[in-house]
């Protein structure tokens, strides 16, 4: 009973001296800080190249999973999948058409909210040695293994700027189902048809394999965020108050401060493509009140020169 207790204080004190990366290494996404400024991001369908096939989508299960891990960590503002933002666009064709009420209720064009990070990727590989244990899953008919067996899935995952079309990151991250999975649940009924078991107890071994490469995934996607420039642009100036279009949504927090100023982007004269920007800083703003959307603030800093369109950045750029 003495040799469990220091055995597992040893463990406890060696655990204390890693580094943070390991301790949360047994998936677990760890929360936001305070202060955390979000991005907009959609997840794109995934390209089943491993030839998997007879069960269920790989390539929805993919989406869909990623989708929810990167809502549920409250790192991102997720925007839906393709098909999602397809059904919100006709259904505002549908309402613009003059056959529906209109109201408030009634959906408008041209406010969907634009994506500033892309995330696709490609199944590579898929290999399942799934016994026949009870307790799998159903799919139109199909029966899928229980717990016996492993299940290992490779996925190369790119993060893109979809104001650039370039690849801003990319990785290869494998997933097993000998892992505990991640913290984060999700439904496997949205799975592309599948039922069943399918939860953070999940039986399948190639649905934990997919739920392991996503929580690594989009740990890799955190990380690349220190190194993406988050930006607002000014809307209004008046009567000594500045409103940025950027809200609680975003992360912004009242008595956060701001740079101001204005942006000249460099273009290449032979390609159109803009090879960089230089921001002049003209002054500072500290926020004052904050709404979904849309933020005020007061200058702290040239407030007489802060003016419509320019553009706002974090003071540590």
């Amino acid at each position: 009973m003495r040799r469990s207790s220091m055995l597992a204080g040893l463990c406890f004190a060696f655990a204390i001296f890693l580094p943070v990366s390991w301790v949360a290494a047994e998936n677990t996404i760890p929360a936001p800080p305070e202060g955390n400024l979000r991005y907009s991001i959609t997840v794109t369908k995934f390209k089943n190249e491993a030839g998997w096939q007879g069960r269920w989508s790989v390539g929805d299960g993919m989406q869909t999973v990623m989708t929810n891990l990167l809502h549920e960590s409250g790192w991102f503002i997720v925007l839906g999948d393709g098909e999602m933002r397809q059904a919100a666009m006709d259904e505002q064709d549908f309402a613009a058409s003059g056959r529906t009420a209109q109201g408030k209720k009634t959906a408008k064009i041209g406010r969907m909210t634009p994506a500033q990070l892309l995330v696709r990727g490609s199944i590579t590989h898929v290999q399942d040695d799934t016994g026949s244990g009870g307790g799998g899953l159903s799919f139109q008919g199909f029966s899928i293994g229980g717990s016996a067996g492993k299940a290992e899935m490779n996925v190369t995952i790119y993060l893109v700027d979809s104001e650039t079309g370039q690849v801003k990151a990319s990785t290869d991250v494998i997933g097993t189902s000998g892992k505990k999975g991640f913290t984060v649940g999700y439904h496997g009924s949205d799975l592309g048809g599948l039922g069943g078991n399918f939860g953070g107890a999940q039986k399948d071994n190639v649905g934990k394999a997919m739920e392991d490469a996503v929580g690594q995934a989009v740990m890799f996607l955190i990380d690349q965020l220190e190194g993406i420039p988050w930006e607002g642009s000014v809307v209004m100036v008046k009567d000594g108050k500045v409103i940025i279009n950027r809200g609680s949504r975003e992360g912004v927090a009242e008595g956060r401060e701001f740079k101001v100023g204005a942006v000249d982007e460099l273009v290449d004269p032979d390609t159109g493509e803009v090879l960089d920007s230089e921001m002049t800083q003209v002054g500072s703003i500290k926020v004052t009140k904050v709404k979904e959307k849309i933020a005020y603030a007061t200058p702290v800093t040239g407030g007489g020169a802060i003016q419509k369109g320019m553009s706002v950045f974090t003071m540590d750029r």
